[in-house]
Parts: structure tokens; sequence; C-alpha cells
């Protein structure tokens, strides 16, 4: 939410391949485009947003390249960085993978700490104030991402490591394989290539008990389990899932992107993500997984997301 090594893949015949890389300040973003480069992309480092569309205008191009864009951009601002991604998505030309590095706030003002530097946001003030300030202005972004990388346990080679895992080129055939949850009520994802509805399913938004829960709980999903449907749908979902993945492996696919749907994204999609995650990487697939309306409430605090989720009636 994305890697290209085959000459068969149909991303190849797309005239550029670009690899959008940004996150939040101390999180890694220079380790991960120095990664990039070493895996034979052209690096660009802090291009100012408004001459990105230059770099489609001109012949294709014989390399991927990688963006490193951060708030630091001369023109930075959320809203322009939305726009360019929503347009590079659009673009008939251009095959956009949108790389977001992560990491816990304490973690990253510990790092500043060590480093003694100023954060961006906050020269004057305290790296707390900037994190904070950075975090929430990037929120709109790291939704639209293709891939998330935590770093917050990770060390600079584990990053790397990361990294290669999901775009390295020239070590054999591979698929990676993003499996994600959604809201029916805010859309369909973008860039995604299965889409299954799991709104038939029991839910638990109407149990009080279950209602404050989300899918990632062994009691949600229990409560889902007991509708006499998930048995079946299940195996029938993991089967086809498992014929179709070594198919488009075959046909030079190098990503995968798998949605799972429900009303409000907090239960039934969520359960169904977890479930399905962990059995593929039970059979050696390189599996990411995430939770989009999990990870907006949590960007907007519990008190919100809670009046949010009555709003938009269950999950």
């Amino acid at each position: 939410m994305l890697d290209t090594v085959a000459t068969t893949d149909p991303l190849q015949r797309q005239d550029h391949q670009l690899v959008l890389v940004t996150g939040p300040s101390g999180a890694g973003r220079s380790t991960a485009i120095n990664a990039l480069e070493d895996l034979g992309y052209e690096v660009i480092d802090n291009l100012p947003l408004s001459l990105v569309p230059r770099l489609i205008e001109g012949p294709p191009t014989p390399q991927p390249i990688a963006l490193g864009l951060d708030v630091r951009n001369r023109d930075f601002a959320a809203s322009s960085l939305i726009e360019l991604i929503d347009g590079l998505t659009r673009d008939p030309r251009v095959q956009l993978t949108v790389l977001y590095l992560d990491c816990q706030p304490a973690v990253l003002v510990q790092r500043y700490s060590e480093t003694r530097r100023r954060h961006p946001l906050a020269p004057s003030d305290s790296p707390e104030e900037g994190v904070e300030r950075e975090i929430d202005l990037l929120a709109p972004i790291k939704v639209r991402a293709d891939h998330l990388i935590d770093t917050t346990d990770l060390t600079v080679h584990g990053l790397k490591a990361e990294v290669t895992r999901w775009f390295g080129q020239g070590q054999g055939p591979t698929l990676a394989v993003s499996v994600q949850s959604f809201s029916y009520k805010r859309g369909v994802p973008r860039g995604v290539d299965m889409v299954f509805d799991c709104r038939f399913l029991r839910n638990p938004h109407w149990d009080r008990a279950l209602k404050p829960l989300d899918g990632r709980d062994s009691q949600v999903v229990d409560f889902i389990r007991q509708d006499e449907r998930f048995g079946e749908f299940y195996q029938k979902l993991n089967d086809l899932i498992s014929f179709l993945l070594p198919a488009h492996l075959a046909e030079g696919r190098s990503h995968v992107c798998i949605a799972f749907g429900c009303t409000g994204g907090q239960h039934r999609s969520v359960a169904v993500t977890e479930l399905i995650a962990d059995a593929l990487a039970q059979k050696g697939w390189a599996v990411s997984k995430r939770h989009r309306e999990l990870e907006r409430r949590a960007a907007v605090g519990p008190a919100a997301s809670g009046g949010q989720a009555t709003r938009m009636g269950g999950g």
C-alpha cells in the first residue's frame, strides 16, 4: 500500500515507477532513502512539491525513482502533498507507491534528545511540541500510505532489511501482500486489487460489551465466528486467495492489496483482516496488515472516535 522484479510485470509497461517516502522527522526516512538507493533506485531527496510533476513530463525512466519528502520541503503542505498523491495515482503513466515511516512519539522525542537536534516544526520549542505538530500534520498522508513501516523497535539495519524485503529488486520473483480493513462509510481504499464485503456477518457493534472493543480482541472474533455463515465464508475466502496469489506471482505481479470492509471498520473487517493475514503469513507470504479506521481513531483520540463510531452505526 509496490515493487517490480520480473520483466513481464505490468508495472514495467508504465513510464515511471515512483516511490514516495515520507513520515515524521526522526522516523528513519533518510535511512530508507539510502536503502532504496543501494537497491538501484534513483534517489531525489526533498524536491519541492511543485517540481515533482516535471519528473513525468520527460521520457520513460530506465530505473525506479525514490522521492524523499517531509516537512522540511520548501513548499510543503499536507493539502499539497495529498493533491500530488491523488494526481499521480490517476496518471496512467505512473506507478506510485507511498512508503510511510512511522514511529511512536516517545521514541521520536528520545531520538531528538540523543542527537540534540532541533525539530523543524519547533526550532525554539521542545522536541515534544514539534513531534506532536508533525504527527497531526501528517495524519492524512499516513492514511494514504501503501506501505507503513513502524520503526519504533527497529535498528538502522532492521529498517534497511524491511525496505529490502518490500522493494528489493533482482532477488528473484517475490510477491508482497497487503491486507487491510476499512469502513464503507469512508469509501473503498485507493489502489486495492481485491475487495471483500463483511457486512453480512454478525455485528458486534450491537453488543454493549463488545462495542468498545475492536476486531483484534478475541471476544469479538469469537462473536463473529458464531455466525453460522462464517466458517464456510472464511474457508472459501482462504481457498480463493490462496489460489489467486500464486497466479499473480506467476504473472509477474510484485504486490497485491486485499481489503475487507464493513460498516464502521472497527469489528468484522478488522477480525477477518487479522485472520487472513495470519493465515497467509503462516503459508510463507510476505504480509503487511493495517486497519484504516483504527488508525483514524487513534489519530483523533478516544473521545472524538467514540462519538464518530456512534454516528457511523457500527463495525
